[in-house]
């Protein structure tokens, strides 16, 4: 509506109820349509002349700069919801030369910056490290507060605006934070690191690498993950799994699984199935606390699928 001419949109997802509490795109008759698809027609109801290309693929070490593409796209909008792939797309941006309008909502908190510029820093300047794996709740996890990422989504806009028309002062070496319980705005300033090793003038990283191995999680440890076919032996070495609508309709019943839970006691103290808790860090050593369950069949509990594998 504001006069862009193109979109590229990456999703790889499909509408779920859940989404419809943050995600004004959508609506209840779209519940199971893929994201993009349900996006585009959308789109094209408040603009039928702009151009939309899809991409429905997850955004990998692969195919990041294939997508961000400085001939094909003026910037990036980050949208993104978990570490790997937010430093996945900083240093896609910084390698092809695309500015990264970024926005990030936990909770009742928003963050909002423009990385990755000639001039700025890199999101790698501002948080050189990926927190410990497990400490930052999902939305699923920790829940979000369904309006905020309207109003971090509505600031990338107008950052975006403001970096594709060169007007303003846009947020390059400035981090907004945004508490909506306190209706605080501040800004940080953040500098940029001539150490930093993607962005420096020297940078030691000229490649894209393993993301997730970067943040301390599996490895995308199914070729599914990135959308490649397992072979027959591959899928047969697959754990079972077993779906959270399955394992309720099984509660209380004789043939109730017992459930393990091998998070980190604050994750499950944010929210939890009554599991029995042993981290997976300490289960070696609390194997005797299973005796009593010799034989059962046993569900594990865990954050991401690699822990219970």
């Amino acid at each position: 509506a504001a006069g862009v001419g193109r979109l590229g949109l990456v999703d790889f997802d499909r509408v779920e109820a859940s989404n419809l509490q943050r995600q004004v795109l959508f609506g209840q008759s779209d519940v199971g349509r893929p994201k993009l698809e349900a996006a585009e027609e959308r789109l094209r109801e408040i603009n039928p002349h702009v151009e939309i290309e899809r991409y429905e693929t997850r955004l990998t070490s692969d195919n990041a700069l294939d997508i961000i593409d400085g001939e094909d796209y003026d910037l990036v909008a980050d949208g993104t919801d978990n570490f790997p792939t937010r430093y996945l797309v900083n240093d896609a941006c910084v390698m092809a030369g695309v500015p990264n309008v970024y926005g990030s909502i936990f909770r009742f908190e928003g963050q909002v910056s423009v990385f990755a510029t000639e001039e700025g820093p890199c999101y790698r300047c501002a948080y050189e490290e990926p927190p410990p794996p497990g400490l930052v709740p999902s939305c699923a996890e920790g829940g979000v507060l369904g309006v905020l990422p309207g109003l971090i989504g509505s600031m990338q806009a107008t950052e975006a605006i403001k970096v594709l028309l060169g007007i303003g002062e846009p947020l390059v070496g400035r981090l907004l934070l945004v508490d909506t319980l306190e209706a605080g705005f501040r800004t940080l300033r953040v500098e940029k690191n001539p150490d930093c090793p993607v962005c420096a003038d020297d940078p030691e990283q000229t490649e894209l690498i393993d993301y997730e191995a970067f943040c301390g999680l599996p490895s995308a440890d199914s070729d599914s993950q990135n959308g490649q076919a397992m072979s027959d032996s591959e899928s047969q070495d697959q754990v079972p799994e077993i779906t959270v609508q399955d394992y309720n309709a099984r509660r209380g019943t004789d043939d109730a699984p017992f459930l393990l839970d091998v998070r980190k006691p604050h994750e499950y103290e944010i929210t939890n199935l009554g599991g029995a808790l042993i981290p997976v860090d300490e289960l070696p050593d609390r194997l005797d606390e299973l005796d009593a369950h010799e034989g059962d069949e046993i569900v594990v509990h865990c954050r991401t699928g690699g822990r219970s594998a």
